[in-house]
């Protein structure tokens, strides 16, 4: 249940321990909760502490697309290429661009 799971990584986050992994488990958590706000702000801390995490990127991107923050997402999901390229992961750069695109394309009249 994806309460109790946040509960438990909000405690570990109290306790002084943070890292990309714990916030980007919280961010998935939150998401899954329909939170994306609490989401976006636990993923833009995963991505601070781990600039290279392109699995965080596109979650933010994801998140951020929920709460409607268009532009913040296209920066997020252009950032996330960026470090999946360099990371040399693929099919997370090729997500990415999908999902890129879509936010890029002009709305249907």
């Amino acid at each position: 249940m994806p309460t109790d799971a946040i509960a438990r990584f909000e405690a570990l986050l109290a306790s002084g321990k943070d890292g990309a992994l714990l916030r980007f488990g919280l961010g998935l958590q939150y998401l899954k909760t329909g939170e994306a706000p609490r989401a976006a702000e636990h993923l833009r801390a995963a991505v601070r502490l781990d600039p290279g995490y392109s699995a965080a990127w596109k979650l933010l991107g994801k998140a951020l697309t929920e709460c409607a923050n268009t532009d913040e997402a296209i920066e997020a999901y252009r950032q996330g290429i960026a470090a999946a390229e360099t990371r040399g992961d693929k099919q997370a750069a090729k997500e990415m661009t999908v999902f890129l695109r879509r936010l890029e394309r002009p709305p249907a009249r």
